[in-house]
């Protein structure tokens, strides 16, 4: 290989070095507290003692806080039919309440909880749930991450 064909190369090596570094998550700040720089559900940077804050307080639509039916980290709902949040992924959890604050997704509790949400708020609920331990499983019920 003559050295030309090397340098063919190095455009490719630098455009994969290049993707791998924007999609680090690792945010500026104090390191366990941080959250992802961005989402893509395109919100701000979420606050996890901010979210855990907001999950223990009483909503204004309900009078429940979000650790009143899903568990004090999300992961033990009252009901078996409301999910597990903590642990879930936090884009996932994000682009929900977006949903059930627009109107596009409609539960008789989460829609009117979700009204109310500046998208900040959403972005802090969904660092601090999804920055718990996960109780995910994949379909052979093995954990998931």
């Amino acid at each position: 290989m003559t050295i030309r064909g090397n340098f063919a190369i190095a455009p490719v090596l630098l455009a994969t070095m290049l993707a791998l570094s924007a999609c680090s998550s690792e945010a500026p700040g104090d390191g366990a507290h941080a959250a992802p720089t961005s989402s893509s559900a395109g919100l701000p940077a979420g606050n996890i003692n901010a979210g855990e804050q907001q999950a223990l307080a009483k909503g204004a639509a309900t009078g429940q806080s979000c650790s009143d039916c899903h568990g004090a980290d999300g992961t033990a709902p009252i009901d078996p039919t409301y999910p597990v949040i903590g642990g879930q992924y936090a884009d996932y959890l994000a682009f929900s309440l977006q949903r059930y604050r627009d109107g596009s997704r409609e539960h008789v509790l989460m829609s009117p909880q979700a009204k109310g949400l500046t998208d900040q708020q959403i972005a802090n609920l969904s660092a601090y749930f999804g920055s718990r331990d996960s109780q995910l499983v994949n379909m052979t019920g093995a954990h998931d991450r």
